[in-house]
């Protein structure tokens, strides 16, 4: 193997443990990283530049360049530069290179996408089915928590039996940079959570996982995400991802609520201005119920 070659791959492993271990950066994030990086190295090692002292703004550039041309979308571009400048300064923090060459590199903004929401009404339909067997209660269990709590897909399958608190009013979970905070548990939730429990008892398993499969593994996201999608198609609505749901929980709890500020608890976002999005879909909201009943929202046609 090429010594460059190894010396950067070591380091970028190197980077990627620092972020799993030290910052907390989720599995899935730091998959995406790698990813980026290896693809950012094989772009260097083709443009012939041998060395990270040598390596310019002007060959980043061209790297980003390279990318708009192989459609790559302006979201994953910017996560494309988060990665690298990360990179770049921990290795500038290491004592390796004496300035980071993305250091003035600016990301490109990216179109606003509004979140796909549910309707309250579309969410009972999704919820409207009868389990079966033991798959579906646990199926049903992870929606009713998903939305009753405003879970991320990660965070409900790494929930653990003893992450419950006060009669399963209240889950610890832990989120994205490892932060914990206390959820609340809808009634309707932790009735699915009973039924599925005493399916879970009947499964062979040590795992303290509180969503297993049937070999007694801990439930996995992408099992989560093929389940719901398919409960969705089942109901008679268009496929739904986990995150659906999420959105959908904030959305109507801010219809409900406008407490905007306890939201962004609930969702374990550090910054208010993320969960700022649900204003608009809010907004958007009350628009519709302005132009279908007020008298003189459209003009009439004559």
């Amino acid at each position: 193997m090429n010594e460059k070659k190894y010396f950067v791959s070591e380091l970028i492993f190197n980077y990627l443990d620092y972020l799993e271990n030290i910052k907390g950066l989720s599995s899935n994030t730091a998959i995406s990283y790698k990813r980026d990086l290896v693809k950012l190295s094989k772009f260097l090692n083709a443009s012939g530049v041998n060395d990270f002292e040598s390596l310019t703004e002007e060959i980043c550039s061209a790297w980003i360049a390279d990318l708009f041309q192989n459609n790559v979308s302006a979201r994953s571009i910017q996560r494309h530069i988060s990665a690298s400048k990360g990179f770049f300064n921990y290795l500038k923090k290491s004592g390796l290179i004496s300035d980071s060459p993305f250091q003035l590199i600016n990301s490109p903004k990216s179109p606003s996408y509004l979140p796909n929401i549910l309707s309250p009404e579309e969410v009972s339909q999704l919820l409207n089915f009868k389990p079966k067997n033991s798959q579906e209660k646990r199926d049903l269990a992870i929606i009713e928590l998903i939305y009753s709590s405003g879970l991320r897909v990660s965070e409900a399958v790494n929930s653990n039996l003893n992450d419950f608190e006060e009669n399963k009013n209240f889950l610890r979970v832990i989120g994205k940079g490892s932060k914990t905070r206390l959820v609340p548990v809808g009634r309707y939730a932790q009735n699915a959570i009973n039924d599925w429990m005493l399916e879970r008892d009947k499964l062979s398993t040590k795992d303290n996982a509180l969503f297993i499969n049937l070999r007694g593994s801990r439930i996995s996201t992408r099992s989560v995400q093929e389940r719901i999608k398919n409960i969705a198609l089942m109901q008679g609505l268009p496929p739904v991802n986990p995150h659906m749901l999420r959105h959908s929980f904030a959305t109507h709890l801010l219809e409900s609520s406008g407490d905007l500020r306890s939201i962004q608890e609930l969702l374990g976002h550090s910054s208010l201005s993320t969960t700022q999005i649900y204003t608009r879909l809010d907004y958007q909201h009350l628009m519709k119920v302005y132009e279908n009943s007020h008298p003189r929202a459209h003009k009439k046609n004559v």
